[in-house]
């Protein structure tokens, strides 16, 4: 083996070609033998048999004509109460503190924290509703800045799920299964359409730090699952590092950690041809993106470019770097730099008790963010072609989960019906879809299935549900499991 310089005064580096020729009869006898082993592995799993991304893609949008180029997801982890964010329900306030019908409930399934309760008494929101915009829509008093671009909302309040705790409902609305494993929404969104711009993640995940935190969140929401590990969600923080393990260590420069990962690359090329193992090839891309990352990261983390003015539309906290204004504002940048997918989590939604309180704090916390994101985009051309989501994963109970008083009470999860809202590309701007009972109990008219809300979205981006695949251990997986349909009724 014959070392090289790369220049004078470097470490010496081995001779990669000397090196892999260097191997004696019987080593590679063995590494042909455990090669084919692999390979044959690989072959039973399904890995060899997937559509090379830009194949897929040809596949996949070869009948829609796609609306959306990039998607902003606000997930309001916890659960938002639809009775005090949209779905107005006057009727309730003369029935305060009587028992939910037999007749509404309909044997339904509780949680175990209020199926032994003696009474389910009705609580109405103590919060005022008035119509607002061109549209007429009802919102509470709670969201007042939501309130003014209403007429650039399409309203959903007939959504379902099966899931009635947080962990595998969280799970199953961004993976499409209630139990950990399978690739993320952005993944598949990653996966499918690959990047607009190669210096920054297709996927990009933004938590903010100034929320409560009542639930969990876990790194497998935004993970790949059995999808090659490139298409994971990277997660940008507020401190000193935005990405973990993206700054060179200290006596480190940007030569030496270039010379490295070029060594590293040429290593990890070896090893694909050795063993065919496609994760080889995710890792090699993984380098080669940190590396590029090194000077998009900092430049587009930097907002103090950024005029006052559009500090003021966001609200104070976005000054302060890792809230949920200031990530709105971040998620606003990197949409300009044709980032696929910007995911927002903000958690603190989980209002079992004391919920008018709750939900007061929270709704200032994301109320003005959120609407200022959505004038942000349209007055800069962007919302055209990009869809903001908003939404939990359930709704809250009509009845009050323990005491209830005329000034405090607390809600359930509720899976059988709740709202959340979409805005811009593809979608009807100043509409609601679907109804809910008199209760916001029960749906009775258009109901909108978890798989329904993700094949929509893929529609909007110009994919079919039913076409994004990936084969592993013998089956072809996709988002929607085996069922989903797009909501045409919300669609321009």
């Amino acid at each position: 083996m014959t070392p090289h310089h790369d220049e004078p005064g470097r470490p010496q580096i081995p001779d990669l070609e000397a090196l892999n020729n260097g191997l004696d009869r019987r080593n590679f006898l063995l590494r042909t033998a455990s090669g084919l082993g692999a390979l044959a592995l690989s072959s039973l799993l399904g890995t060899s048999a997937t559509a090379a991304p830009e194949k897929l893609l040809e596949r996949v949008r070869e009948r829609i004509a796609p609306r959306a180029k990039r998607v902003v997801y606000l997930f309001m982890a916890g659960g938002p109460s639809q009775f005090e964010t949209f779905d107005y329900k006057p009727k309730l306030m003369a029935m305060l503190g009587k028992g939910l019908p037999d007749s509404v409930r309909q044997g339904q399934r509780l949680t175990g924290m209020s199926a032994n309760q003696a009474a389910l008494p009705i609580a109405p929101s103590l919060y005022r509703f008035a119509q607002h915009g061109k549209s007429k829509t009802w919102v509470s008093e709670l969201l007042p800045y939501t309130a003014q671009v209403v007429d650039e909302l399409c309203i959903v309040k007939s959504l379902y799920t099966e899931q009635i705790n947080h962990d595998p409902a969280i799970t199953f609305f961004q993976t499409g299964h209630q139990l950990p494993g399978r690739p993320s929404i952005g993944s598949w969104v990653s996966y499918g359409l690959g990047s607009e711009n190669q210096n920054l993640p297709a996927f990009i995940v933004l938590v903010s730090k100034n929320a409560a935190k009542d639930q969990p969140l876990y790194a497998r929401l935004w993970g790949n699952g059995f999808l090659p590990s490139e298409y994971q969600g990277v997660q940008f923080r507020s401190g000193k590092d935005p990405v973990l393990f993206l700054n060179n260590p200290d006596g480190y420069d940007g030569a030496d950690r270039k010379a490295m990962l070029d060594y590293l690359t040429q290593l990890n090329q070896l090893q694909n041809e050795s063993w065919g193992d496609p994760e080889v090839s995710a890792r090699i891309s993984q380098y080669e993106m940190a590396y590029r990352m090194q000077t998009s990261v900092p430049e587009v983390m930097d907002t103090r470019g950024e005029p006052d003015e559009v500090f003021d539309l966001y609200g104070p906290d976005s000054r302060d770097k890792g809230s949920f204004a200031a990530n709105c504002l971040l998620a606003r940048k990197l949409l300009e730099k044709d980032v696929r997918f910007v995911q927002l989590y903000h958690q603190g939604w989980d209002h079992h008790g004391s919920l008018p309180k709750g939900m007061k704090n929270q709704c200032q916390q994301v109320d003005q963010a959120s609407a200022a994101l959505i004038v942000d985009l349209k007055r800069r051309g962007l919302l055209d072609d990009t869809l903001v989501v908003w939404g939990g994963e359930f709704g809250r109970t009509v009845y009050s989960q323990g005491t209830l008083t005329t000034t405090n009470y607390g809600r359930d999860h509720h899976p059988r019906c709740f709202t959340m809202w979409m805005a811009g590309a593809g979608v009807k701007a100043g509409f609601t879809y679907g109804q809910t009972d008199d209760f916001s109990y029960n749906i009775v008219r258009d109901p909108v299935h978890v798989h329904d809300f993700q094949a929509t979205l893929l529609h909007l981006l110009g994919v079919d549900h039913e076409q994004l695949t990936y084969k592993v251990q013998g089956r072809r997986f996709r988002l929607t499991d085996v069922s989903g349909k797009v909501v045409k009724g919300i669609l321009t």
